[in-house]
Order: structure tokens, then C-alpha cells, then sequence
């Protein structure tokens, strides 16, 4: 058959890694520290990770079970699962993940200019690396044009991986990119918590815990970003779901996976916080809290230079695996549904998404709204249907011996099957419809009326 002839991994650690690789991107080392910097610090922190631990694992291994069941990327695998409707919503979905990796990767364009300016800066160039955000309102050529070069650069080093397939482009990258970034990561721990003063942010990341703080928002805050950090949504993960051995264990992927994404946004905000706390700046400073507030932190220590450069260069590893992830959901959608081959499929992939990476390349205006749509709505909604596909349209004994998969040598460990399956079916949908009228009542709402 031909879902049985699709390319699976190679390797348990080559799984892993390229499902961290999946998870761990801008989401982590960009959007986790401000969120916790909005939401006060410990008491985010620890919600965040029982959110991972209850919502996010299962969750995760809902969308593998609908992508190695069906062998399909969302454009087919609703329509195969009997979701009502799931072509059509499959093909939204794929036209709202061109949409947003258009504005990821141009994002990642900035974190690589960053990273560039920090290289040059080690030799005595100093360029200003700020000339390549687009402005607040209005249009900046300058700003455009490096955004254009360097959206361009981060597309074509993607195609390349892309083009050698799972094995040897995806699972090869992941193999070294993964652990390079923990190492990055874990010498930056270092460098900031030796700073003097240190130690306050690391009692209010870590340490500071009020449950009095544990309001709604933060609470509802920290399940959205479970959701958002492990690339649910009903696209990446049910790709790479499709790439699954039969036999590979569901239960223990997922655990390995959540938790090394888990590791990577926590060792981010080891990185960020202490150092941040040490010279008196402001934790609660939003998405600038990265290109804004961590250059001036590394312009204030003994060579800033060389850590500013490691940090933007661990950041886009990072942010790179996951641009690869979206690029190769939309990659399986033209594959899956059309005769052109991997390669072709690739070049034309890559040209679509650049057409569609000028558009936030013009304002904040613009890539904000964007942002609020293509991500965190799309992803949402996502996440909540494929949940619903494997719960209410897959047959029930299906995705019990999808969940028992690899189990077999140890019936006795774990969740019981029958107790997660009814956890995905009522509790998951339930949580993940909190966080989307959470999002719909604080993003685009607010939006809407013009708050600020």
C-alpha cells in the first residue's frame, strides 16, 4: 500500500531530535521568556509546565496518532480520519501554515542579521542590527530589502535540507543542530548567572513562587503557550506523525519530546533572566525583549560580542529546525496531492512562501495581525480539531492500538490506554477551547476595538 511505502526514521535518537527540532524554535527561546516576563515570572513557570505535562504530552500524541494512522499531512489526514468537512479544512489549514512560515521565516531572517551583526561587531564592524526590523507603522526600504535578502538566505538553506528528504536532509540536520543548541544554551547559563546580581532573577524565574498569582490569565496564558512551544495545531505534528515506524512507541516519544522542548525554553530563560535582573532592566518588556533588551545586556558585559553572537546563533538553530518542520508540512501537502516529486516540489514550496513573507516584511502593523491569525489562530484551532478527529471520528480501537503501539514488552507501565483515550476525547478539547477564547478575548479582540 502506499501509505506503507512512506520514509520513516532511521534511529530513535534521530526521532527525538528531529521532533525537538520540530518543538524548539522561536517559540521557546523568543516567546516563552516574554511571556514569562508578562505573566510575573514562577507562578507562569510552573503552570507551564504541568500545561506540558497534562495537556501538551497527550495532545502530542493525539496528532501522531492521526498522522501515522492516516500516513497523510492535514490536507489529507482529516478527510481519512471521517472528520466532516476534512478535505476542505485540511486545505485551509495548509493555506494558513504558508502563511505563517512566510512570517516565521522572516522573523528567523531577523535573527540571522542579528547574529551577523554580532560576528561583525567581534572584528571591529559595527552594523546596526536593528535596521532590519520593519518599522512600527509606515514603509522603510532599507529595512525591506535586508529582509528580502535575508528571508531569501534562511528559504534556500531550508531547500536545501529539504530536498535530501527525511533520512538525510531533516533527520541528518536535527542529529547535529539539537544538541549544538543545548550546548549553546548551557555556556550562556553559565556566563549569566556568574554576573553579579544575578541571583534576584534567578529567584524570581525559579524561586518566587506565590499562589496567590496563579490567576486565570496566567493559567490560561501558560496552556496556550504548551500549545504554541510544541508546534500543535494539527499540521507539523501530524506530518511527522506520518513518518512514524508502526512499532515506535507513542507514550515515550512524546515524553522525550516535551521534554527536551520543555528543557530548551527553561534553559532559555536561565539564559535571559538573571542577567536581564542583574543590570536593572525591565523582565515585562513584551516580544522586544529579545532584539531589544538582550543586545543592550550584551553590550554591558566583557565580551558581549562573543556571547551576543552564540546566543542569536543558538537561537536560529533552533528557530531553523522549526522553519524546516512547517516548510516540509507544506512540502507532503504538494507531494501527497499532486505528481510532482520531492525536488520540484521543494522549488516551488519555497517560492510561494516568499511571496507570501513580503507582506509583514512592511510594517509591525502588518506582521502583528498576521502574527495573531496565521499563528497563534490557526494553531489553536488546529490543535482542537485534530484532538476531536482522533477522539470523535477515529474508531475507538484504532486509536487504542495506536497509543499501545511499541508498548507490548511492558503492558503494565504508563497510562492505561483506555484512561488516556477518553482524557484526549473530553478533557483535551475542553482545555484547548479555554485557550482559544482566551485568545480570541485578549488578542483579537482587543485588537479589534484599538486597546492598547
Amino acid at each position: 500500500m502506499e501509505r506503507d511505502r512512506r520514509e520513516t526514521f532511521g534511529s530513535r535518537f534521530g526521532l527525538v531530535a528531529t521532533m525537538v527540532g520540530v518543538a524548539v524554535g522561536l517559540g521557546n527561546v523568543w516567546r516563552f521568556p516574554y511571556m514569562v516576563g508578562e505573566f510575573g515570572g514562577a507562578p507562569f513557570v510552573a503552570f507551564y509546565v504541568l500545561a506540558v505535562v497534562l495537556i501538551g504530552v497527550p495532545a502530542l500524541m493525539a496528532e501522531w496518532t492521526l498522522g501515522r494512522h492516516t500516513r497523510r499531512g492535514p490536507v489529507g489526514a482529516f478527510e481519512s480520519a471521517g472528520l466532516p468537512f476534512g478535505r476542505a479544512l485540511g486545505w485551509i489549514f495548509f493555506v494558513g501554515v504558508t502563511a505563517a512560515t512566510g512570517y516565521y521565516s522572516n522573523a528567523l531572517g531577523w535573527v540571522l542579521y542579528h547574529a551577523l551583526a554580532g560576528l561583525l561587531s567581534g572584528v571591529g564592524i559595527d552594523i546596526d542590527a536593528a535596521a532590519i526590523l520593519p518599522p512600527e507603522e509606515g514603509f522603510s526600504l532599507r529595512s525591506f530589502l535586508l529582509q528580502c535578502v535575508c528571508t531569501g538566505a534562511v528559504l534556500l538553506t531550508c531547500a536545501a535540507v529539504l530536498r535530501r528528504g527525511l533520512r538525510g536532509g531533516i533527520e541528518k540536520a536535527s542529529r547535529f543542530i539539537v544538541p549544538a543548541l543545548l550546548a549553546g544554551l548551557v555556556i550562556l547559563i553559565v556566563r549569566s548567572l556568574t554576573l553579579p546580581g544575578a541571583g534576584e532573577g534567578l529567584r524570581w524565574y525559579l524561586g518566587a513562587f506565590d499562589p496567590g498569582a496563579l490567576t486565570p490569565p496566567v493559567m490560561l496564558g501558560a496552556l496556550g503557550q504548551a500549545i504554541f512551544s510544541l508546534s500543535l495545531g494539527g499540521t507539523f505534528m501530524v506530518v511527522y506523525g506520518s513518518y512514524l515506524n508502526r512499532d515506535d512507541p507513542l507514550r515515550g516519544n512524546a515524553v522525550f519530546t516535551a521534554g527536551g522542548d520543555l528543557c530548551a525554553g527553561l534553559l532559555a530563560g536561565l539564559v535571559i533572566f538573571p542577567a536581564v535582573f542583574a543590570f536593572g532592566l525591565e523582565p515585562g518588556s513584551g516580544p522586544g525583549l529579545l532584539f531589544a533588551t538582550l543586545p543592550e545586556v550584551f553590550g554591558r558585559i566583557p565580551a558581549g560580542a562573543v556571547f551576543g553572537t552564540l546566543f542569536f546563533l543558538a537561537l536560529f538553530g533552533g528557530a531553523y529546525l522549526s522553519d524546516v518542520a512547517a516548510l516540509e508540512v507544506l512540502v507532503a501537502g504538494v507531494t501527497d496531492n499532486t505528481r510532482l516529486g520531492r525536488s520540484r516540489a521543494v522549488t516551488l514550496t519555497i517560492g510561494v512562501v516568499f511571496v507570501f513573507a513580503l507582506p509583514p516584511m512592511i510594517s509591525m502593523s502588518v506582521f502583528t495581525p498576521w502574527d495573531l491569525t496565521f499563528g497563534s489562530g490557526f494553531q489553536t484551532l488546529g490543535a482542537l480539531l485534530s484532538v476531536v478527529a482522533v477522539g470523535w471520528a477515529l474508531d475507538r480501537s484504532e486509536v487504542l492500538r495506536q497509543l499501545a503501539a511499541g508498548e507490548g514488552r511492558r503492558p503494565k507501565r504508563g497510562v492505561p490506554p483506555i484512561w488516556l483515550y477518553y482524557w484526549l476525547r473530553f478533557v483535551i478539547p475542553a482545555a484547548i477551547l479555554a485557550v482559544g477564547a482566551w485568545w480570541l478575548l485578549t488578542d483579537v479582540l482587543r485588537v479589534a476595538i484599538g486597546l492598547p
